[in-house]
């Protein structure tokens, strides 16, 4: 009897949800955890079979720092932001374009769906910009220095018209987060950026961040502080008196600024947690952070 009420409850959203395009970005710590893409190639699985269109967008951090260390590279990192020289961005694309995109796709395939690997240089899908020396100021010294972080690139424009063609034809699109600028130079760009910009472009339902956290959380060393639901001026308001901080701020910060470029919803949850994904999408009671326009909580 308690299956057939989870799927009762699950009805509504399924409904919902049937035929809506949503943009879910995982981190390279869930693409690197053998059991975590399994369980997640199983979610996605089910939402293309019942119908719900998927782009899938990755990074791979962790994947480039350890064979960066293994060829014998020091990775410079500068307030969680990687310096991408030119053995750098040769990494960056053996790890994103390469490692990470197949093993996705590979798990993917194992559990019938049916994916297509892709980068932002593909199509055209990403415009960008290599991004000028830009000044940064450590939060413990209040020092400010001057860094130049090569080929890495800020996102000018998308176009997503290959995405929507493969999407409405069944596929489901798994982009890694490199692009390239006019003249053809291959840039290295943030995954959490790339999510949000195609998810407004494609007028997503829902962008989805799967982290290795449960969410947002008012003490970040208490799982039971998640917050699961939040305005866009509540979540100002925690980033202003300081509840959330740390790397939390800036993907709060481009999650507002998916919302009020019209993405439907935004929500942070663990990508490790096993079916965290579908308990968020086909519950009431969700298990992440669920974050909305104004008015709408």
């Amino acid at each position: 009897m308690k299956d057939v009420h989870l799927l009762r409850e699950a009805l509504p959203y399924l409904r919902r949800h049937r035929r809506r395009t949503m943009v879910i970005k995982i981190g390279g710590e869930i693409a690197s955890s053998e059991e975590a893409l399994d369980s997640l190639a199983q979610d996605i699985s089910l939402l293309t079979h019942v119908n719900i269109r998927i782009v899938l967008v990755h990074g791979g951090g962790p994947q480039a720092t350890t064979l960066s260390q293994k060829l014998g590279l020091q990775p410079r990192m500068v307030q969680g932001r990687r310096v991408t020289d030119e053995d750098t961005l040769a990494v960056a694309k053996m790890v994103f374009a390469g490692q990470i995109n197949v093993d996705i796709l590979s798990r993917l395939r194992r559990h019938g769906v049916r994916a297509v690997g892709l980068s932002g240089v593909d199509g055209d899908i990403l415009q960008a910009t290599r991004r000028p020396p830009t000044e940064m100021t450590d939060a413990k010294t209040g020092e400010v220095e001057l860094v130049d972080f090569g080929h890495v690139g800020d996102v000018t424009a998308a176009d997503t018209s290959l995405l929507s063609l493969l999407v409405e034809n069944g596929y489901v699109p798994v982009v890694s987060s490199l692009a390239a600028d006019d003249e053809g130079n291959a840039l290295n760009v943030n995954a959490d950026t790339v999510a949000s910009v195609l998810a407004r472009d494609l007028n997503a339902s829902k962008l989805v961040m799967l982290t290795n956290v449960v969410g947002v959380l008012t003490d970040p060393k208490d799982p039971s502080t998640l917050v699961s639901r939040a305005t866009v001026s509540e979540a100002r308001a925690m980033i202003a008196n300081g509840t959330v901080s740390g790397g939390m701020v800036p993907k709060l910060m481009m999650l507002i600024e998916a919302l009020e470029d019209g993405v439907g919803e935004v929500v942070i949850l663990s990508g490790v947690e096993k079916s965290a994904l579908l308990l968020e999408l086909f519950t009431d009671r969700g298990v992440g952070t669920l974050i909305t326009q104004d008015g709408s909580a």
